[in-house]
């Protein structure tokens, strides 16, 4: 970041801090080094900010090829996702057990050189807001969570999430009724170790330097479009960091954006600025997933290529994520 080494606010100041991340179970992880979030103070009866430290190596979030390289749009997004759920359960008093489950969200930054890497970490804080009502017991099922992020004090980019709040025992019965068959789980298909198709798109063709991070496989491109088959790895414990019985909704973010990429060809220069998705179903394991997009329109007056992705199963729209690319320049 531009914002290199920001000194660390006084210990009796009400900003949070750079110093530990919170611990894993707060922000729905298993692995520590998943982790971003360092504090979540609240500021006000629905609000808190937020707290997160950006890594200079990461095995997923910093393998790109973009230069030069900046912070990952997907590590804000993922930061923010994580900055949300630690407020319900430090500041909102939600059960440790309650789900945040993401119907829709956009995502949009606003300025991308305030997230070139330098030499130290990088240090953002979370403004979030939780807007909705309880029911008649108290609860809170549904909601808006708005966010802006803060560097140096100065606002990059905000994220809005349309969500639901539902307990295990109630995402379980939600997802029983849904498939009307026991969901598989990740864990099931570890000996088939997918990822390793021979059909798996060259990492550098989506701005990739590890295959395991890729994504996509059997692209197709043609008058319509570009189109490929959702084949992420489980072995990837950045995209699974934990036993899932359905494709995550971030994973299906990374394919949006690498069939972006894909569709433009320049991989090394461009970076995401915006994004806009919606989740109509689960992504369910046992069942191929297919994403597509239409041949890219020019760039607007600023130089950003809007695509509009879409993702079908079982001959079903599950989601649509559209993607707002641009570059430094």
């Amino acid at each position: 970041m531009t914002t290199h080494g920001d000194p660390e606010p006084d210990p009796d100041s009400s900003e949070p801090r750079h110093e530990r991340t919170l611990g894993r179970t707060l922000v729905h992880k298993a692995a520590v080094s998943e982790v971003f979030v360092t504090d979540v103070r609240p500021t006000a009866e629905r609000t808190v900010r937020t707290a997160v430290q950006l890594p200079l190596v990461h095995a997923y979030y910093n393998d790109h090829l973009q230069s030069p390289a900046t912070h990952d749009a997907l590590l804000l997004l993922e930061a923010g996702r994580q900055a949300a759920i630690a407020g319900t359960h430090a500041h909102m008093r939600f059960d440790h057990d309650t789900t945040m489950i993401v119907d829709r969200f956009t995502f949009a930054l606003a300025d991308l050189k305030a997230l070139v890497i330098g030499p130290r970490p990088g240090s953002v804080l979370i403004d979030t807001e939780y807007i909705g009502e309880p029911n008649k017991a108290g609860r809170y099922r549904k909601g808006r969570v708005a966010q802006r992020y803060l560097v140096g004090g100065e606002p990059i980019g905000e994220h809005v999430m349309d969500v639901l709040f539902l307990r295990h025992r109630e995402n379980d019965a939600l997802r029983r009724a849904q498939r009307g068959t026991p969901a598989p789980l990740t864990s099931d298909y570890e000996d088939a170790r997918p990822g390793d198709d021979p059909r798996r798109v060259a990492p550098e063709r989506v701005g990739r330097v590890h295959p395991l991070n890729v994504v996509l496989a059997g692209e197709v491109v043609d008058e319509a479009g570009t189109s490929a088959e959702f084949t992420p790895s489980f072995r990837n414990r950045s995209l699974f960091d934990h036993v899932y019985d359905h494709l995550p909704a971030m994973t299906l973010v990374e394919g949006a954006r690498q069939l972006a990429l894909l569709s433009l060809g320049a991989p090394r220069t461009t970076h995401t600025v915006g994004i806009v998705a919606r989740f109509a179903r689960f992504a369910e394991l046992d069942d191929t997933v297919r994403l597509s997009t239409p041949r890219p329109g020019p760039p607007d007056e600023e130089g950003r290529v809007t695509l509009p992705i879409t993702f079908h199963q079982n001959g079903a729209e599950i989601a649509s994520v559209t993607m707002t690319m641009g570059s430094l320049l």
